[in-house]
């Protein structure tokens, strides 16, 4: 039985290498937020608007916990999941949690270009971005830095990198 949660910012490559491992490691492959989502049917920036941040960190916890009981998976958490309630050390328990580091200047650059999906950072100039990236990172270093596995996910910028780091993350959770 394997359990795989994929951690770290936004941009650091959760979905894209979570879909690839999933599919050479024939596990099933979920995105928290898209879960969320449809479960609630609403999206992410619906739930906020209702509720509050409380109240989908709330709904996200909940998540999590079902998602837990499945096996044969990865899952791919929100960039915040792990700075909330205890779920690091909620996730550590159940299964093998991959912190995927990435430096604050790639994530800029990925950001940047995907601004535009991401309605907490469409507004922001580059200064801005560069800024909001440092201090969020700085803050849920700590929460990130509790995983059991580190892997560097800098180089992800074509398909051959992708399916390079993939590879390599599957040895990495293969020997654990």
């Amino acid at each position: 039985m394997k359990r795989v949660f994929l951690l770290g910012y936004m941009g650091t490559g959760k979905t894209t290498l979570g879909k690839i491992i999933s599919q050479q490691m024939n596990l099933t492959f979920i995105d928290l937020d898209a879960y969320i989502e449809n479960r609630h049917h609403k999206t992410i920036n619906e739930i906020f608007a209702e509720f509050g941040e409380s109240g989908f960190r709330k709904l996200e916890r909940m998540a999590l916990e079902e998602v837990s009981e499945f096996e044969n998976i990865i899952i791919a958490t929100g960039g915040g999941t792990p700075c909330f309630f205890d779920n690091m050390e909620y996730m550590n328990n159940k299964g093998i949690t991959v912190y995927l580091m990435t430096n604050n200047d790639v994530l800029f650059e990925r950001l940047k270009i995907a601004s535009q999906n991401r309605p907490i950072i469409k507004d922001k100039t580059d200064d801005e971005l560069k800024d909001f990236i440092k201090t969020n990172i700085e803050k849920r270093h700590p929460f990130y830095s509790k995983s059991l596995l580190c892997f560097d996910a800098n180089k992800l910028d074509s398909r051959s990198q992708i399916k390079a780091a993939g590879n390599k993350l599957i040895s990495l959770i293969s020997d654990f």
